[in-house]
């Protein structure tokens, strides 16, 4: 992490929905912040980036013990050598008491640079990074990298990716059932999404397109603004038969034409939306079929989330 990277900017404007042209006025981050995301009840630890973490008299352990991923932020118009290194060291270590933690660079403030600058920029500080792990003695390192700027979605896609790695055990039986659903139901591209941050916990296995990634967003939007204006306080339905069991309500929606497209979305549980896109013409005409098939991969989704993970 570099001084004034961005950092604080990426969660206030992915959890907090601070405009970007507000977060210059953010101040830097002297102390360790943590935030939560809704879904998992996973936290999001901000940390300063004027700091040695692995001095000595740091406890290392009430710090990275817990981590199942490290995203560092470096910032593409500054310059980046002394990041770099510190972030390869950092890795080194941490690799020989945490194996487990995977982790992310986000190549940041890439919303001024031309595209061929951006090619430059980012091929020398992936090959910077490898080259130095090499050099450490780690071979094949669980490092990926991501261009982001909060300018545009890509902040969401990349931070999207840091989710499906802290949930990699379910996610190929998630994307199984999100490539079935969309097969059958006739959907270019099925996304689950975590509905108040915007981030995508997974997809069926086709190509992500950041265009129909923002249709979706900008749909999440719409329905999230509307929840607040006309939403209410959903209690369990009343049962005349005292034999019923109680369910709790379930929200959808659906749009015709946006971008040649039909949009359908539905409520799994109090935090995920299914969201899928279909060009399909008969698509609305075909709804009941459509919302027999979610019902059933909804109670699919709530087997997989269930199981405990693997130790």
């Amino acid at each position: 992490m570099s001084y004034r990277s961005g950092k604080s900017s990426i969660i206030n404007v992915v959890l907090y929905k601070l405009p970007p042209n507000e977060t210059v006025f953010i101040p830097t981050t002297v102390t360790i912040k943590k935030h939560m995301l809704s879904f998992k009840n996973y936290q999001i630890w901000d940390l300063p980036g004027q700091i040695d973490y692995l001095e000595p008299n740091f406890d290392t352990e009430s710090i990275f013990g817990g981590a199942g991923a490290m995203v560092w932020v470096l910032d593409a118009q500054d310059d980046y050598a002394e990041p770099v290194t510190r972030l390869t060291e950092t890795v080194f270590s941490l690799q020989q008491l945490y194996p487990d933690i995977k982790y992310t660079v986000f190549i940041h403030k890439i919303d001024s640079l031309s595209n061929d600058f951006l090619e430059d920029i980012v091929s020398d500080i992936m090959q910077r990074i490898m080259d130095e792990l090499n050099d450490l003695g780690l071979e094949n390192p669980p490092i990926s990298f991501y261009r982001t700027s909060v300018y545009d979605d890509s902040i969401y896609e990349g931070l999207s990716k840091v989710l499906q790695l802290m949930n990699s055990q379910q996610l190929p039986s998630l994307e199984a059932l999100l490539n079935t659903i969309g097969a059958s139901c006739k959907m270019e591209k099925v996304y689950l999404f975590d509905v108040y941050s915007k981030l995508y916990f997974a997809s069926d296995t086709s190509p992500v397109h950041m265009e129909a990634y923002g249709v979706c967003s900008d749909y999440i939007d719409t329905i999230v603004d509307l929840s607040e204006i006309y939403g209410w306080d959903r209690e369990k339905k009343q049962i005349t038969d005292g034999n019923q069991t109680p369910e709790p309500e379930s929200s959808e929606s659906i749009i015709n034409g946006i971008h040649g497209c039909c949009l359908y979305l539905k409520e799994m549980n109090k935090y995920l939306a299914l969201i899928g896109l279909s060009k399909e013409p008969r698509f609305s005409d075909e709804k009941a079929l459509v919302d027999y098939n979610v019902s059933v991969f909804q109670e699919s989704l709530a087997a997989v989330l269930s199981r405990k993970p693997e130790v």
